[in-house]
């Protein structure tokens, strides 16, 4: 786990250097970044588009005639809490003063079309009950991959996961223990050395998926996910994803931040090889000693540095690699308390390597699909009015630029079809019980988060795309320029992005002598 700042003997704000930083976009990297800079005495400004912060974490309020119901946009899984108390802990302060985590278990109840269920935890006894039902005889070839978890995630994630790779050097040092960890194998691959079932195949290497990645070709050393899992838990905020967004910056405005919202920077200025600050679309504009982007990656070249020649040169470049497919989420509050159906499960479809194939390979809209259903008011009932359900069904699907359909065509057939398939294997009636529904898709991942080809978790997590291979954690040519977030090493997913804050930090502090 991540190591926490040291607790002071009383909470402090801290005294400003002098010092000022721009970070583009209030994202959980961005307002991470934010915190850490703030913390040490670095006056920032954080310039959000959007009318609220979190970015990805987004939220809508829906008004119905039987009360009010709360929709995240995501991300619904909490991991590594620490790594979110340790931006508190850098000024004393205590995270729990903000933000309340509630434990959620099962962390995912894991259903098959066969009418199969594992619920997949790290209660150890129930584990191996549900193994040992599931995949009889299965249980020695789990604690195997328990243990290349373990492995990789002390050399993959606390030893590399917050260090930036900012040349190809740190690669080398790097690679003897991908090599010793068998990098260049797939997280499925890797299962599949351990476990002989199918279904707990699939259910050790679904975890890829909630980052961006195609479990059949993601590196084996995202297996440390279930490390993560298994040491930490599975978390999540009361009130919603949005709360521990609405935290973060409460904490970050009591150290004196300051939050910019509604007004999208439209211009990262330079001169030369130096970032000098930013221009908003409103016409405001601020010079800053460092700029740093939550922005897509992407977006943030192409369209932010566009006038300056190196956002030229690297868009080109980034316009050839893989991006991570788009999501169609159907979001949906309705009549009864469903207390059998967790907080998170997963169902599977007929196929999955197909299925995978479809989605990442061949760009094609099958008629089969899985389904990531998350029921928050079963944890935590303040999500819908009383009586009231709410539930999100997330479906993978191609991102556009394999896939450049009609959503507003497509959408409602698709959203149709997940709906019937949630009705016929898991709530009975379910049509009629609909309060309010609402549907997002790739077109509004590109709208709204400016996200490439409406991927929703920017470049795919392949071995080549990865560490010195991703969006470095500060330009190589802008001096003062510094990336955050998906887009940037390690990763997708809240201690991906948690931990690009803490490597981005780092630099930035050392070269504003911070």
């Amino acid at each position: 786990m991540n190591a926490q700042a040291p607790v002071l003997d009383k909470p402090r704000i801290p005294e400003l250097t002098g010092k000022s930083a721009c970070v583009v976009g209030a994202g959980f990297g961005g307002l991470a970044l934010a915190i850490r800079l703030q913390s040490a005495g670095i006056a920032t400004t954080v310039v959000e588009g959007r009318d609220k912060p979190g970015g990805r974490a987004y939220f809508w309020e829906r008004e119905t005639d039987a009360g009010n119901f709360t929709f995240d946009a995501g991300p619904t899984v909490i991991t590594d809490p620490d790594c979110l108390r340790e931006l508190w802990a850098l000024t004393g302060h205590d995270m729990a003063d903000d933000v309340e985590l509630m434990e959620v278990t099962p962390f995912y109840r894991l259903n098959w079309p066969d009418g199969t269920n594992f619920d997949y935890s790290n209660d150890e006894a129930h584990l191996r009950a549900e193994i040992e039902r599931v995949a009889p005889g299965d249980n020695p070839g789990y604690e195997e991959f328990l243990d290349y978890s373990a492995r990789v995630f002390e050399e993959g994630y606390v030893k590399l996961g917050h260090v930036p790779f900012l040349d190809f050097k740190s690669m080398l040092k790097a690679a003897p223990a991908l090599a010793k960890n068998q990098a260049w194998n797939s997280v499925y691959a890797m299962v599949s050395k351990f476990v002989q079932s199918e279904k707990l195949r699939e259910a050790l290497s679904f975890h890829t998926l909630l980052v961006g990645g195609n479990p059949m070709e993601t590196s084996a050393i995202y297996a440390l996910i279930h490390k993560l899992e298994k040491d930490g838990g599975v978390w999540w905020a009361k009130g919603g994803t949005n709360r521990l967004v609405a935290g973060m910056v409460t904490h970050f405005e009591r150290l004196g931040g300051t939050l910019r919202l509604g007004d999208p920077v439209a211009e990262v200025t330079t001169m030369g090889a130096h970032a000098t600050g930013v221009e908003t679309a409103s016409g405001w504009s601020g010079h800053f000693d460092a700029v740093a982007s939550n922005a897509d990656i992407m977006h943030s070249y192409r369209d932010l540095l566009g006038k300056n020649a190196r956002g030229q040169k690297y868009a080109k470049s980034l316009a050839k690699k893989r991006f991570s497919p788009s999501l169609f989420v159907v979001h949906f509050g309705i009549e009864g308390a469903w207390p059998g159906i967790p907080h998170h499960m997963i169902l599977f479809g007929p196929r999955y390597e197909g299925l995978l194939d479809d989605i990442y390979k061949h760009g094609v809209l099958p008629r089969d699909f899985s389904i990531y259903l998350h029921h928050p008011s079963v944890s935590d009932p303040s999500m819908a009015p009383e009586g009231m359900s709410t539930f999100y069904a997330l479906v993978p699907v191609a991102h556009q630029g394999k896939l450049p359909i009609d959503w507003d065509e497509m959408g409602p057939e698709l959203e149709a079809r997940i709906l019937a398939e949630l009705e016929r294997r898991l709530i009975p009636g379910l049509k009629d019980r609909i309060v309010t529904k609402f549907s997002y898709a790739p077109k509004d991942f590109a709208r709204d988060l400016n996200a490439h080809h409406g991927s929703a978790f920017s470049l795919e997590p392949i071995l080549t795309q990865s560490a010195w291979f991703r969006g470095h954690n500060r330009d190589d040519v802008i001096d003062n320029f510094y990336l955050v977030g998906a887009g940037t090493h390690p990763g997708a997913g809240i201690p991906g992005v948690i931990g690009s804050a803490k490597a981005t930090a780092g630099l930035m502090l050392e070269d504003l002598h911070a």
